[in-house]
């Protein structure tokens, strides 16, 4: 089983070019690269764009599709039935929905990240961390507080 828990229906694509404009508008340092695979849209061409402009690369995906060499920090969210390709992973984040977790920990990471599925099954999740005290607890905030 494979999902999204948030519901994309709008968008617009966007240049490389188009992109780091847009991205050096903000202040921030820290630039994160999402979307379940990124690695279908983002190549070197654009990480090391944003990483001349002196921000720090974090791409966060499932891990089917190899990332550009020049990411600063990658965070892998696997998706159940689906194979993780990637050579390197910073943090491991999976979203708990009943599966099996023991097989996660033949992924390296330095970090693991365990987190409830929408907050439905934030008791089982917090069980399975105390018997593994590895894995750290992931809370999606802004759906406590109903904040989309």
């Amino acid at each position: 089983m494979f999902f999204c828990d948030t519901e994309h229906t709008e968008g617009q694509m966007l240049s490389n070019e188009e992109i780091v404009a847009e991205i050096v508008k903000y202040p921030a340092t820290h630039v994160v690269l999402t979307g379940g695979a990124p690695g279908l849209q983002i190549d070197t061409m654009l990480v090391d764009a944003i990483k001349a402009r002196g921000k720090f690369v974090q791409v966060e995906t499932n891990g089917t599709i190899k990332l550009p060499p020049s990411v600063d920090w990658v965070t892998c969210s696997p998706k159940e039935g689906l194979p993780v390709v990637l050579n390197s992973i910073d943090e491991l984040k999976v979203v708990c929905t009943g599966q099996d977790l023991y097989k996660y920990k033949h992924m390296k990471a330095n970090i693991y990240y365990l987190q409830p599925c929408s907050g439905k099954n934030t008791e089982d999740v917090i069980n399975f961390i105390k018997r593994n005290p590895e894995w750290k607890l992931s809370i999606q905030t802004h759906k406590l507080l109903n904040i989309q």
